[in-house]
């Protein structure tokens, strides 16, 4: 008997998935922990109960980065009713049996905004291919910073974080391909405190040194939007990750180029609406034309719009146009509703 129906026994386990399967669809969205980035998936949440008719749809988190606390948050929302999940593993690997052990009750599990590695039994991945957001950023970085030997820093998120050594593959990639020598990685920074101290050390001591900056997650994005901002000369470039208001900002003002985007409010909003047809009948289809994906065979590219000063100010139209898209795209070439 698996970890999250060890609780329940015999009759009590056939009682409680009976129930599940009868009642409306309850839907968790549940990260790895509290991070700014999941932020959108509240308010996804209460939009996705609304439009699709769902028994619930709530965001829940652990209070720390730690899969172990991700998992016994997981179990508890088993016990409360929850029957369909989205989720931002802890873990590519350490998540899997757990996931599983969700499948195993009869409640569709969705990968959302980073994988899982094959083999698991989750319906499918859906995010921005961030291996390959993080190398056209950098092609966005070096075609800003313009020809001859040009050295580069890349600032990054936690390496136990599934997406972090993909990014750095793909940063990687890129300054290879132009010959660019990225001079510094620093990750395991996500966070105020560690971004505010090393990536201040970093410029303090090594800014003149360098032509260019990468932020390929959310806190270092922001820390280093300021830094480029109390710099003021705007000549080193900087690319930046995701959409917060610092960030946007800095592009408006020209202290930073640009940034990639992963748009989580419409990952959240789409993965509720495939938890639920999945719930109810649908199934993945067998045509689904998934995209290619260095841990997963089931992956749904969730796009990854550049903002940069040509349209930082319509940002929300982009997302909201690439939200519905998705939706539309998920529903006719993903699922089989017959």
């Amino acid at each position: 008997m698996n970890r999250i129906t060890s609780t329940l026994t015999g009759a009590a386990v056939l009682a409680a998935l009976a129930m599940a399967a009868q009642a409306e669809t309850k839907v968790a969205h549940v990260p790895g922990g509290p991070h700014p980035f999941f932020a959108d998936w509240g308010p996804a949440s209460v939009a996705a109960q609304q439009d699709f008719g769902l028994g619930a749809a709530d965001y829940k988190f652990p209070q720390k980065w730690e899969l172990n606390l991700q998992n016994d948050l997981l179990e508890s929302l088993v016990t409360q009713g929850y029957n369909a999940f989205a989720i931002h593993p802890g873990d590519p690997v350490g998540s899997v049996p757990t996931l599983n052990e969700l499948v195993g009750t009869g409640a569709p599990v969705i990968a959302v905004s980073a994988c899982v590695n094959d083999p698991s039994d989750v319906a499918f991945c859906l995010a921005s291919d961030a291996g390959v957001s993080a190398y056209h950023g950098t092609k966005h970085l070096i075609e800003a910073m313009g020809p001859g030997p040009k050295k580069i820093a890349h600032f990054t998120g936690w390496l136990v974080e599934p997406n972090t050594q993909l990014r750095i593959d793909g940063v990687a990639r890129a300054a290879a391909e132009a010959g660019v020598e990225i001079v510094q990685v620093i990750a395991d920074i996500d966070a105020p405190e560690p971004a505010e101290e090393k990536i201040g050390a970093y410029l303090a001591a090594h800014g003149s040194e360098i032509d260019g900056v990468i932020t390929t997650a959310w806190v270092p994005a922001v820390v280093a939007s300021n830094a480029m901002r109390r710099i003021g000369d705007k000549r080193i470039k900087m690319i930046a990750i995701d959409h917060d208001e610092v960030v946007m900002d800095a592009i408006r003002d020209g202290y930073v180029v640009g940034s990639m985007l992963q748009n989580p409010y419409g990952q959240a909003y789409v993965a509720a609406f495939a938890a639920d047809k999945l719930r109810n009948g649908c199934k993945v289809s067998d045509a689904a034309p998934f995209g290619d994906h260095p841990l997963t065979s089931r992956f749904i590219d969730s796009g990854a719009p550049y903002i940069n000063a040509s349209n930082v100010e319509t940002r929300a139209e982009v997302d909201k146009a690439l939200t519905a898209e998705l939706l539309q795209r998920v529903e006719t070439d993903f699922l089989s509703c017959n």
